[in-house]
């Protein structure tokens, strides 16, 4: 008869890689102010085809390491939203075991590109595929931030509420450009000085925006965040006038900032309008890429 194996020597697979991709706000309107404190959003959200990567094992323990350009400082235990959402799947799943996690941070910080929510949302998926139990991860996610439960959805979609309530929305995949002047903006910032000024603005028209994609034109959007952010940070104003002079159109803030964006006619004009915009700023964050 063989001889049985200890549970420390089984062999455990190795890391799975996941991309937790970025996205843009094709169009946010804020509505108001509610009585919770937080605001009506109306907003298109999509996800793209660039983001950080986490590579995630099965451990004894839970563990995670940030690494790339832009990971460090970042903390490493409940001060990161990746390991909270760790934290709370393994709980909620009554896990005896944990994880070993690396994250790879490619974006910016502060960029309004969704990276911390879609790290979150992408851990919390992750962990479902290995250690799969009925656990209600929207509820889950929505602990965690406002934008965690879009990137669970993975899809284009209408945001409502304060981002939880989501509407999929068909949607042509797109080639763009991003651009980052290299400022943090912080989302609180943006929003109080909305409401200092009581720049709140109507639900987005998407029929008019979808069919200005189909079209090619120029979308008909706003973003009620960037009037006051772009005041007050200039490298904002001049990443927006640099997308303009590239040959792209319907440039805007994505988010709160302070990343930028841009449309193109397809992908290799997305890719020529990134390299002269990387030749010319050359301490920007330039990335050409598309919707997912």
């Amino acid at each position: 008869m063989s001889a049985s194996l200890r549970p420390d020597s089984v062999t455990r697979p190795g890391p799975v890689t996941y991309l937790a991709p970025a996205k843009i706000n094709l169009g946010l309107s804020v509505r108001g102010l509610r009585q919770d404190g937080y605001h009506e959003l109306h907003s298109l959200m999509v996800p793209l085809a660039v983001g950080d990567d986490l590579e995630i094992m099965a451990a004894d323990t839970l563990s995670l390491s940030v690494r790339g350009e832009w990971g460090a400082g970042l903390p490493t235990d409940e001060g990161n939203l990746v390991y909270r959402a760790a934290r709370a799947y393994l709980d909620a799943a009554g896990v005896a075991g944990g994880a070993a996690i690396t994250l790879h941070k490619h974006l910016p910080l502060a960029s309004g590109l969704g990276g911390g929510s879609s790290d979150a949302a992408t851990t919390l998926m992750a962990l479902a595929r290995l250690y799969p139990a009925r656990v209600d991860l929207p509820a889950l996610a929505l602990r965690l931030g406002a934008d965690v439960p879009f990137f669970l959805l993975g899809q284009p979609a209408v945001a409502e509420g304060v981002g939880e309530l989501l509407t999929p929305l068909p949607l042509p995949r797109l080639a763009l450009v991003l651009v980052n002047p290299g400022v943090e903006v912080s989302a609180r910032d943006a929003y109080a000085w909305l409401d200092d000024e009581e720049a709140f603005t109507p639900a987005l028209d998407t029929g008019a925006i979808l069919a200005a994609v189909s079209a090619g034109r120029p979308l008909p959007y706003h973003n009620a965040l960037q009037g006051g952010v772009a005041a007050r940070h200039a490298p904002i104003r001049a990443a927006l006038a640099a997308l303009d002079a590239a040959g792209l159109h319907s440039p805007l803030m994505s988010g709160s900032g302070s990343t930028c964006f841009a449309l193109a006619t397809d992908g290799a004009a997305a890719h020529t309008a990134a390299a002269a915009l990387a030749a010319r700023h050359p301490d920007w964050w330039v990335q050409a890429t598309s919707t997912l």
